[in-house]
């Protein structure tokens, strides 16, 4: 029996959708669907009849923000035009994992309409964390709930170490030791995505993303790749991004490993990743204190009385200067945009034919 939209969260996210002018009915109006899979450039849209492949609609394609295009999780209107199907409408969103393209300078949205994010780090390998703050910071950022996920614990020699290492960057959010190989955790995960809600998983390519998707879905839908002898590392394997509907309930995204993650314009982001220093950055006498060497400084007295980890300011203090240079660079580039606009109108208008 073919999954109902409300398996696909329809339900889920309906009660939980943006306000807007118009009411969200109940039953999903005729025309309306969830992109479930993305793969060079063809998008696959359930319906309540059908699965469809789609392609994008002219405004979509010429769009400037590519943050308006559809993405993995998003709900869309498609329509048919001729012997083509077409994504006509977005609706909106009520969260989205975002990325920054530093070369374009613009944001790519990984995913949409997300509940839980598992960040997954493998914990057989030492633990890296600043690469677990910075895509805390996006995983905050997006607007859902992230879950630090410990993956391949049969591999790892103490685990309750690596717990331990992690758990001041971690800031009171869950942590969950998993196995795909055991089946450690995974029930734990399965609990998240009740009620329709529906999951994504980000981490770096090998720390086994793929797998643990094969174990929440009892079957080996992702293609997995063994982990190299010369290093111990795992290959990426996953290519397309896909939606996955879960035995127990809710569905699940599965993204190819973010090898590079880049940050675009995560203010919120950065203050719930690292909500401790926040909180003292309250009682420094400046409020525009950087914490480096400012005098009343109660984050840099939190880092000489061993309370807080001088690494972890110093991300801190990185992460907001990376965004503050994004922020400059996309002003800059904006006001490119708007002069190259400006000198398009005007040739266009000196070229047009005169008025008779």
């Amino acid at each position: 029996m073919a999954a109902t939209l409300d398996e696909y969260g329809w339900e889920a996210w309906r009660s939980a959708a943006p306000t807007h002018a118009d009411p969200i009915p109940e039953q999903p109006p005729a025309g309306v669907g969830r992109v479930v899979r993305i793969d060079r450039g063809v998008y696959a849209v359930v319906t309540d009849t059908e699965v469809v492949a789609a392609s994008l609609a002219g405004e979509f394609k010429d769009a400037a923000d590519p943050v308006v295009r559809p993405a993995i999780g998003d709900w869309v209107v498609v329509a048919h035009e001729g012997d083509d199907t077409v994504v006509r409408v977005v609706l909106p969103r009520r969260s989205m994992f975002v990325r920054g393209d530093i070369a374009r300078m613009q944001a790519q949205v990984v995913a949409a309409n997300i509940d839980v994010v598992f960040v997954v780090h493998s914990a057989s390998d030492e633990p890296n964390l600043r690469r677990l703050e910075r895509e805390l910071v996006l995983a905050f950022q997006s607007g859902a709930q992230p879950v630090i996920v410990l993956s391949k614990a049969d591999l790892a020699d103490r685990v309750t170490r690596v717990v331990d290492a992690i758990r001041p960057a971690a800031v009171d959010l869950d942590i969950v030791v998993t196995s795909a190989v055991t089946g450690a955790g995974v029930e734990t995960l399965e609990t998240c995505g009740t009620h329709g809600l529906t999951l994504a998983f980000i981490g770096a390519s090998g720390v086994g993303k793929s797998t643990l998707v094969n174990a929440l879905l009892g079957a080996d839908v992702q293609a997995t790749a063994p982990i190299r002898a010369t290093d111990g590392k795992g290959r990426h394997t996953t290519t397309a991004r896909e939606l996955f509907v879960l035995p127990r309930g809710g569905v699940l995204v599965d993204t190819p490993g973010l090898r590079s993650l880049g940050m675009w314009r995560s203010d919120e982001g950065i203050a719930a990743a690292f909500s401790d220093i926040e909180e003292l950055a309250r009682s420094c006498r400046f409020s525009d204190c950087a914490h480096d060497h400012e005098p009343g400084c109660a984050v840099i007295e939190a880092v000489a009385a061993g309370r807080l980890d001088a690494d972890r300011v110093r991300n801190h203090r990185d992460l907001q200067r990376e965004l503050d240079r994004l922020d400059a660079e996309a002003e800059a580039r904006g006001r490119v945009v708007k002069q190259q606009e400006r000198v398009a109108r005007a040739r266009a208008q000196r070229s047009a034919p005169p008025v008779r």
